[in-house]
């Protein structure tokens, strides 16, 4: 792995674990949101020395990977500039409501993922991070080469980019499947049997509070196979 410092836009339940995890694993991390660097001093303290707050600007400029943690409807809010020939992470799902409507997805012209980069033309988006819950994902991370170690779909447009963010994961502790272009993307979306069930199985309660459950990189191969695309996102 060779990017030392992780930046990370919005700090959310995803963007914050993904943080941690990074830490963990011996990463620097940048964080931001949409409130300002002064409301993550407690993030930051409980972090470590390891972490800083930052703006969305100065977090996407400090790394080369960028994990964009923000809802979908907040993706014109993204540093454009700053994100500009980096490589961004993009965790985000589709949930039209009474209030918010994207006809391409609704139509499938488009990916959500492939709404992203049209907004980020000038960066390498790869989906990933987006169909495991934040508590499986600080539970299930093992080792290279560990029998029980899970694995996690990605998709990308951009070959080096996907390598690049399988790296990271693999740091974070997790194999990596691709499953092709971003316009592929769908096939990890919700409605889809690689979204979030297959790593918390039948929990008794939310998958909030399920434990992990480990998914071998086969096993997500084999649901990215068996997936039919339908509607887009969440159905609220």
């Amino acid at each position: 792995m060779s990017t030392p410092t992780l930046g990370v836009i919005g700090t959310g339940m995803v963007g914050r674990e993904v943080a941690r995890r990074a830490v963990d694993a011996g990463l620097d991390v940048v964080l931001s949101n949409s409130r300002g660097p002064g409301s993550l001093a407690g993030l930051v303290a409980e972090l470590g020395t390891r972490a800083r707050a930052a703006t969305a600007a100065e977090a996407a400029g400090a790394g080369s990977l960028v994990v964009a943690s923000v809802p979908l409807a907040a993706r014109g809010q993204l540093p454009r500039a700053e994100l500009s020939g980096k490589t961004v992470i993009d965790p985000m799902n589709y949930a039209p409501h009474s209030g918010f409507a994207i006809p391409e997805l609704d139509s499938d012209e488009l990916t959500s993922s492939e709404l992203v980069q049209r907004h980020l033309a000038n960066a390498r988006v790869v989906k990933a991070l987006h169909n495991i819950g934040p508590k499986q994902l600080t539970e299930l991370f093992r080792p290279a080469g560990a029998p029980d170690r899970t694995a996690l779909p990605l998709s990308g447009d951009d070959p080096d980019a996907k390598k690049e963010v399988a790296g990271l994961l693999d740091v974070l502790g997790f194999d990596t499947v691709d499953l092709g272009t971003l316009a592929d993307s769908w096939r990890s979306e919700p409605n889809t049997p690689l979204y979030a069930a297959p790593y918390v199985g039948r929990p008794p309660s939310g998958p909030e509070q399920a434990p992990g459950v480990p998914v071998p990189a086969a096993r997500i191969a084999e649901l990215s196979a068996a997936a039919v695309r339908g509607p887009a996102g969440f159905r609220m």
